[in-house]
């Protein structure tokens, strides 16, 4: 189920009850909670049980772990991810019955009507981003509702319904979801073509970005000018003279202008300048990307009318979301962090944020499981250059997520791109091997960053267990 074309959205008091099939996935399971939490009746499955199929169920709604159409029982709308197979035993019973059946997109647009909404899209950085969002707004006592990717880190929320009027969403574009939110505000951190198994072109995904923008909600798009796609984004979007363009970055063609950064070591800062007002950014997140996401946020609060202190220093309290350079634990003197970057620009920015975070003669070990068959056959080579950025790689074997395999694409070929382009790379293509691999590369002052959108977020903690063991 992708490039969805938007349909008509209903009160959410008014489709209930809901059935969510996959509920306990991280995108699922934020939307269902706050349907819960709007009274609404909602129940769900998933294939596997979950700290977050729990969680849902301690908050009193009734979930199941296995597909089984019984379980639509009194349902009258049902939710799916693009995840969800044609043949999946609720979707079926669902289209039998002829209930009513939403993407995920569709359920979550129909929570923002009659809100502020705020999309934050991009190839990369729309989770810090949203997360930025949300906790300057709710710093600044606007008290949001928002739904991102990842839990935050200080809360270990991913979703919240608030009393105010914003509604702060990530907004996806890999199967076409950003199309549907009704958003007056919409943030473009960059345009990157990614996605290519649902847009088919890189022209294809860019438009989808003009289409999204140019929805008729649209009051202003926040683009990234030192972005190639998000400047000439913005440029189309000058050109038709139907929504308001705001401009940030580095460059002195930016209306909101970052000037002297700091990027050493964990954390980040940069002066902002906005016209006559300028003011310190001191982030606890490193990197130059996450200058630029504070950025975007900023203008974001500007545009809701919030003050500039008050902005500064709401997303100066923004830790991080989880899988966002995450710190997975510390033994002696070596650093063990989790990342889910899993596109080449996404590897390069996390790796040039882990290199300035180590110290003396410690090295940074990545370890990298790819994403995706398609994503690994069409971005091997730069795959492999990015990832020379480490001083030691190991690639682990592809996470297919929703794709069947493809034949003659595994791991090895990021393995193999990593020694063409001149890094020192290993191929370990079980995950279940690769705690132990990664210990006995490890020596003191190293940083081990785990790279990838999969499962791979599971070692580091094993890892450090290992280490400890051998302290």
């Amino acid at each position: 189920m992708s490039l969805r074309e938007p349909v008509e959205l209903l009160g959410p008091s008014t489709i209930g009850p809901v059935h969510f099939i996959a509920i306990g996935g991280a995108g699922m399971s934020g939307v269902a909670r706050i349907y819960h939490d709007m009274g609404v009746d909602v129940r769900g499955s998933d294939q596997v049980d979950s700290a977050n199929l729990r969680d849902l169920a301690a908050a009193g709604v009734q979930t199941w772990v296995g597909h089984d159409p019984a379980h639509l029982a009194g349902a009258r709308t049902v939710v799916v991810s693009s995840a969800i197979r044609p043949d999946n035993p609720e979707l079926v019973e669902a289209n039998r019955l002829g209930l009513r059946v939403w993407h995920r997109s569709a359920a979550l647009a129909a929570l923002m009507l009659g809100r502020e909404g705020v999309s934050i899209a991009g190839t990369h950085g729309k989770t810090t981003t949203t997360g930025m969002v949300a906790t300057m707004l709710d710093h600044a006592g606007a008290d949001p509702s928002y739904v991102i990717g990842s839990p935050l880190a200080s809360t270990g929320e991913s979703a919240h319904l608030g009393g105010g009027e914003v509604f702060v969403v990530e907004a996806d574009e890999s199967d076409g979801s950003f199309l549907q939110y009704p958003s007056q505000i919409v943030v473009v951190t960059n345009v990157e073509a990614d996605h290519l198994d649902n847009w088919g072109t890189p022209q294809a995904y860019f438009d989808g970005f003009i289409s999204m923008a140019t929805r008729p909600e649209v009051r202003y798009v926040v683009t990234n000018v030192d972005d190639p796609g998000a400047a000439e984004l913005a440029v189309r979007l000058e050109s038709t003279g139907t929504v308001k363009v705001v401009t940030y970055g580095e460059s002195e063609q930016a209306e909101v202008q970052l000037v002297d950064l700091d990027l050493e070591g964990t954390t980040a800062s940069a002066t902002l300048v906005h016209g006559s007002t300028r003011g310190r950014i001191e982030l606890q997140v490193p990197g130059r990307y996450n200058v630029s996401n504070a950025a975007a946020a900023y203008c974001v609060g500007s545009l809701l009318g919030i003050d500039h202190d008050e902005l500064l220093t709401g997303i100066g309290a923004f830790t991080g979301t989880l899988r966002r350079f995450q710190l997975v634990g510390c033994v002696g003197d070596v650093a063990v962090f989790d990342d889910y970057a899993h596109h080449p620009t996404e590897l390069r920015a996390t790796l040039g944020a882990a290199r300035r975070a180590v110290t003396g003669q410690g090295r940074v070990i990545a370890c990298f499981q790819p994403h995706l068959f398609s994503r690994t056959r069409d971005f091997a080579e730069e795959f492999g250059q990015a990832l020379t950025l480490a001083d030691r790689v190991i690639v682990s074997d592809v996470y297919p997520a929703r794709e069947d395999p493809i034949p003659g694409v595994t791991g090895e070929m990021v393995h193999d791109a990593v020694i063409a382009a001149g890094g020192d790379s290993r191929y370990v293509p079980d995950k279940q091997d690769l705690p132990e691999a990664l210990a006995e590369e490890v020596r003191p002052g190293d940083l081990v960053i785990t790279l990838g959108a999969g499962d791979v977020t599971l070692v580091g903690p094993v890892l450090v267990g290992l280490l400890e063991d051998k302290s």
